[in-house]
Parts: structure tokens; sequence; C-alpha cells
């Protein structure tokens, strides 16, 4: 190695102890607990010390460069750690480790294990094969065996009520943005008894809500020969009695069809809040990104799923400023936001990541437009999101609890059954995880207010001063609005991506890290 021994000199009788840093999506925290449990199993302990640990880990992720950029900051600050204690190993794993592979060894000379997302329920192996004198071990693409061979460690578990579960892995798609399917592979579903035996023992450890996590979870068994499908995963599931909540992370539209959706609606457990990401509303852009959709078929989906379930609420993501993006196309994104209604929006500023098709386009549109762009988004979210949320008032159904917000004190807060976002008066005996049927009597600025144990003129008198006062607020939000109007009126829109106004230069770099959201 270049700038320091290789990490040998273990000591045998002292406890080992490991830090792990995970960075990214859902997925990625998944496969964390399964390093973790690797390595429980081990007999290391962790800390949270990276300065301090044996081995350190930094989990990775490859959607933005901003997120690369913070791990090879995090990990050029342990050179100095790594050169006074040559025995610590250190270790990059998952989809940064799959898109940089040996490269890492040159930018970060003190790194022991380049670790691929496939092959991280070796990693504690590989941490022998170091301590006992190997240097520059580097694991990419195609695992000898199955990833979820690594099993969580569910005695003493923490995590709370609820619990990710991988279904799937990788992503038979080809969308042009997307570093995903480069660095994660095909997609392999793991056997329906393996996942059903998983979430078993995670109810039987007192978990009440399951979410299923595939990069697109609805291809779920399509590259399986046993005729398993999402649909049949979610019947076998929903016969669980004590599974509560069952949640679906994140579906493509492409592969929502009319057995899926049969099955969705006849789930007790099925949380009806959807991830389906649209992330444009422009047909041009959409085919641009190779989508596989256009948006008379996305609107189909849509009318397919709340059909079936008239209650269900959508999440999606957006790309805005997605190269050539004109403000016609623009215009389009608005429009679908409103049209379909979503309760929750992601919105990134395009960046263009090396690997994918679009990296080879010109990132054409200024980052001061992307930067409107995604602003309009988020206040056009944040005002259909308050518009779904008012007419909830005078609703009952199941409210999950999850935490007690700083914000809300004597409160629970917690979902519904569609994902609503509702507060709770404290009692002793509540815990995370619990449900309760209660009534939807006002709304506040950040979730509903939630009640049980009314009688009905208690509720009918809450909700009717809860319907005025949100009458008197939507009126002081359309003058708002079209005050807003007016002053927009003076300025002028933005250009399209041809017409660059003078003082930005075709070179200048793109927003980076630029992830909004809104959520209630």
């Amino acid at each position: 190695m270049t700038d320091s021994a290789p990490a040998t000199g273990a000591q045998p009788n002292r406890t080992r102890s490991f830090h792990l840093r995970v960075f990214g999506c859902q997925m990625n925290f998944y496969d964390g607990e399964l390093i973790r449990a690797g390595f429980l199993r081990r007999g290391y302990i962790e800390t949270d010390s990276a300065d301090e640990a044996d081995v350190c880990m930094f989990h990775t992720c490859s959607v933005r460069e901003h997120a690369e950029e913070r791990v090879h900051s995090l990990v050029g600050e342990l050179r100095r750690v790594k050169k006074a204690k040559p025995q610590m190993v250190l270790a990059v794993v998952g989809c940064m480790a799959d898109r940089e592979g040996q490269e890492l060894f040159a930018r970060e000379p003190h790194v022991d294990i380049v670790c691929g997302s496939r092959h991280f329920p070796s990693l504690p192996s590989f941490v022998d094969r170091v301590v006992g004198g190997e240097q520059r071990i580097c694991e990419l693409g195609k695992a000898p065996g199955p990833v979820d061979a690594a099993k969580r460690d569910l005695s003493g578990r923490s995590e709370g009520f609820s619990a990710h579960v991988a279904v799937m892995r990788g992503c038979d798609l080809n969308c042009t943005y997307c570093i995903v399917p480069s660095v994660r592979g095909r997609v392999e579903s793991r056997p329906v008894s393996e996942i059903c035996s998983e979430v078993r023992a995670l109810v039987a450890a007192g978990v009440t809500e399951i979410q299923l996590l595939g990069q697109t979870v609805d291809a779920y068994g399509r590259d399986r020969k046993d005729g398993a499908t999402l649909a049949s995963l979610v019947d076998k599931l929903s016969a669980m009695d004590d599974l509560q909540r069952l949640r679906l992370v994140t579906l493509h539209p492409s592969y929502v069809d009319k057995e899926l959706v049969a099955a969705l609606a006849r789930s007790r457990p099925f949380m009806r809040f959807l991830p389906i990401p649209m992330q444009s509303g422009s047909d041009r852009i959409l085919k641009a990104m190779k989508r596989g959709y256009s948006v008379e078929g996305y609107r189909k989906k849509v009318k397919m799923l709340r059909g079936a379930m008239p209650d269900l609420e959508l999440i999606s993501d957006w790309i805005v400023g997605f190269p050539t993006e004109t403000d016609e196309d623009f215009a389009m994104t608005e429009a679908a936001m409103t049209e379909f209604g979503f309760l929750q929006s992601y919105v990134f500023q395009y960046s263009p990541r090396p690997g994918t098709t679009a990296f080879e386009l010109a990132d054409d549109i200024p980052r001061e437009f992307k930067k409107k762009r995604n602003h309009r988004l988020l206040e056009l979210q944040r005002s259909i999101s308050r518009e779904r949320t008012l007419v909830q008032v005078g609703n009952e159904g199941l409210l999950m609890l999850e935490s007690t917000p700083d914000d809300a004190p004597g409160m629970w807060a917690g979902r519904m059954q569609n994902g609503h976002r509702a507060l709770l008066p404290h009692r002793d005996g509540f815990a995370p995880g619990q449900t309760y049927s209660v009534d939807l009597v006002s709304c506040g600025k950040k979730a509903l207010q939630a009640a049980d144990g009314l009688t009905p003129e208690e509720e009918e008198a809450l909700v009717t001063r809860a319907r005025q006062e949100a009458a008197a607020a939507a009126k002081a939000a359309i003058q708002a609005a079209a005050n807003s109007l007016e002053v927009a009126d003076s300025m002028p829109l933005p250009m399209i991506a041809q017409d660059r106004p003078s003082d930005l230069k075709p070179g200048d770099p793109p927003e980076r890290g630029p992830h909004s959201s809104i959520e209630v």
C-alpha cells in the first residue's frame, strides 16, 4: 500500500470492533442491517467512532455525485488514523465500489477492501484475509451465491415496529439517467418461501409493519421459473394474522397489472400509500429517459389502481432539468402533478452520472433554471398535499403510532392506512406500532388531528369547526396565490434550454446533491 502498511497484527484476546456508515436508499439500509448481523455473529461489537474501530466500512450510493464525494471526504479523513493505526481495516462497499472498482485504490490508497453490492455477505471473510496479510481485495459483479443468504440477527432487535425486507435485487430497465442497473446488476428475485420465513420471524419478534423493497419491486418474480409474482407474494403475506401493515417500495408503472392491483385491493394489511415515480409529465422527455410509458400509459395505471382502491394515495419522484427540457415540457410536468394528485413528491435536479446513457448528452439546462423548476414543483406539491389532507377531515380509520414528535408535546404521531400523517393525544400504554381506530377531526399545518372515543355529537362539532377553518384557510390561500401570480406575471419566465442567458456558460457545472421533497 502507498500510505500505510497492510492491516495486520490482530489481537486475538481482544474483542474486535466495527463501525458501519450507510448512505443512500432503503435497500442500502437493509443491506447495512445484514452487514451488521454478519459481524455481530462473528463476535464483533459495534462502535459509533470510526477512529476507534478495528474495521471501518462505508456502504455507499452512486445515484448522485454529491453522495460519492461525501464518502471520499470521510474516507480521506481516515488516512491520518490509518497511518497511526495500520491494523485498522477500511472497506468501501456497495454501488460506489461497483462503479469505481480498482480506481478507488488509486484515489484512496489506504483502503483495504472494495466490495460490490452483491458481495457484502463475504465482508467478514474479506476482513480475515486482510488481517492475515492480504492486500487490496476487490470483489465486484455477480456473487457466487444469493445475497440474502446473509441472515439478519433478530436477537435483541432494536429497529422498532417497522422493518424492511428485500424481495429482489437489481433492475432490468435501462432508464438513461440511472446508474442502478450497471452497479446493481440484473433482477434476481428471492424464493417466496424464504421471504415468508423472514417476515414470519420479524413478526414473531414484534414487528407490525413490513416494507417490501426492490429497485422495481413490482418486477418481482419475472426472472423466476416457479410462477412467483408480487401478487402471489402479497396474497401469502396478507394471510399472516399478526402483520398489520404491508408497504411496497418502489414500483415502476410498466409492471403494474390487473393481477397485482387485485391482490393489493383484497389485502387487509396493504398500506394504500404507493410510490410510483412518474419522473416527468412530458412524453418527449419520458421517451428520452427511456421510461417505457407515456403520460396516457401512466394515466391508465393510476385509473386501474384508484378504481380498485379509491382511498389510495400516490408518491412520485420527479427530475427537473433533464437535457433539452423546455418550458413547455416543464409545464406538462406541473400539469401531470396536478392531475394525478400525489400526496407526496421527491424532486431532483438532474445531474449527469458517468456510466449512464444520458451522460453522453449535453447538460444544457442552466442550474438557475433547475433551481427555479425545483422550487415551483415543490410549491405546487405543497398545495396539492394540503388539499388532499384537508378532505380527510371527517373520515375515520386505523392509525398506527410511530413516535412522539418534539414539535408536538403531549401527542403521538402516526400514519393512517392511506399514508396521511395524524396526531393523537398521548395516553398511558401507547407504544410505536400499536394501531387504533380514530376519527380525523381537524387539520393542522403538518398533520391531521385524530381523536378516539368521541361521541357522535362531539365528533360532528369538531369536524364542522375544522371544515369552517379549512374553508377560511383555503380562501386565504387562493388570495395569496392570486397575489403571487400578479408578481410572477411581472417577472421573466425561464428561457428554454437553447436560449442561454449571457451570464451562464455552457461549461458551468450543474447543482450537486439536489434533492428536495414535500412530505406530509
